[in-house]
């Protein structure tokens, strides 16, 4: 299962050399292995903080690093680097060939009742760890925008209670590439340029990150002239079926209705890899049921079980 178990040697040969090694406040950090097992048993069982077992150490160090990473973006970094390692690998480990979908997660009645207060500041840059490249202004957001339930908190209300969508961009291979949080009862076309653009691979060495996928794959949820214009202004091929009421629109329109969009229909039956990677991200059940009160840590959680994802496969 890739929910359970602590960091193999193999998983934590690849991750050591891209932690930070100091938190600049109170000097290095405590056993990064030892922590990062801890959160990784969290998000697996979705045990209750407290209750974390004695072997990782004191719970609220595990819980201060989960929340400290998850404001200051190096669970999104960590990701990024791994995926960066991936498309640099000469047997071409990344598919590029994107699939983008989403999935509503309900989330726990602890998860309502955030405070009112602005996530912890991030500490300084970390020292040690090795670069890579990234656009110049580039940052990662402390908290994701949201509504609904509570603002910026990204829960939302409906017929079952508090929910929270996650949108996701998976490459060929099941592995996610991108992700993003909104209130439960958002549609899924109106996140999917944000989606398309948190995709960010870095370079190992000089050079942008790439963000432009070979192809992408959507169902009907995500077929509209906005999304159809937004692809071809950035060359990306695309292979989303057209829904009965728009073809019938065109239709009766005759002539002025235009050409029918372009859909390849062997690309599409690989869209199955953004199901089955939500069902991998759902294996872990702090992302299956939202516990997090704040949207930006249950971002980070999910990020993290992301990042596991990546390395066990």
């Amino acid at each position: 299962m890739l929910s359970r178990g602590n960091l193999t040697d193999a998983e934590w040969a690849v991750l050591e050399p891209l932690l930070p090694v100091s938190n600049n406040r109170c000097g290095r950090w405590r056993d990064h292995r030892q922590v990062i097992n801890g959160i990784t048993h969290r998000l697996g069982t979705g045990v209750q903080w407290r209750e974390l077992p004695a072997r990782f150490g004191p719970w609220k160090t595990v819980h201060k690093r989960h929340l400290l990473w998850s404001a200051d973006g190096t669970w999104e970094m960590l990701l990024q680097r791994v995926q960066a390692a991936a498309d640099a690998d000469a047997d071409g480990d990344l598919d590029w060939n994107v699939n983008v979908d989403s999935t509503s997660v309900r989330a726990h009645q602890h998860a309502a009742g955030a405070p009112k207060k602005p996530p912890p500041a991030p500490p300084s840059s970390s020292k040690g760890a090795p670069q890579i490249s990234s656009p110049a202004g580039a940052h990662h957001p402390a908290a994701p925008a949201g509504g609904g339930g509570a603002p910026g908190e990204a829960l939302g209300r409906s017929r079952g209670g508090l929910t929270t969508k996650i949108h996701v961009a998976v490459e060929g291979r099941c592995r996610p590439l991108s992700l993003l949080i909104t209130p439960g009862q958002r549609a899924d076309c109106t996140q999917f340029e944000a989606v398309m653009d948190k995709i960010r691979v870095p370079r190992t060495g000089f050079g942008r990150p790439r963000r432009t996928p070979d192809s992408v794959g959507a169902d009907k949820a995500y077929s509209n002239r906005k999304i159809r214009a937004y692809l071809r202004k950035r060359g990306i091929r695309h292979a989303i079926p057209e829904k009965r009421d728009h073809k019938a629109a065109r239709l009766h329109r005759g002539s002025r209705g235009g050409r029918p969009p372009g859909f390849d229909k062997d690309r599409y039956k690989d869209r199955n890899s953004v199901e089955r990677a939500i069902g991998k991200l759902k294996q872990f059940r702090a992302v299956a049921t939202r516990y997090d009160k704040r949207g930006y840590v249950y971002l980070g959680t999910v990020t993290a079980a992301a990042l596991l994802i990546w390395l066990r496969s």
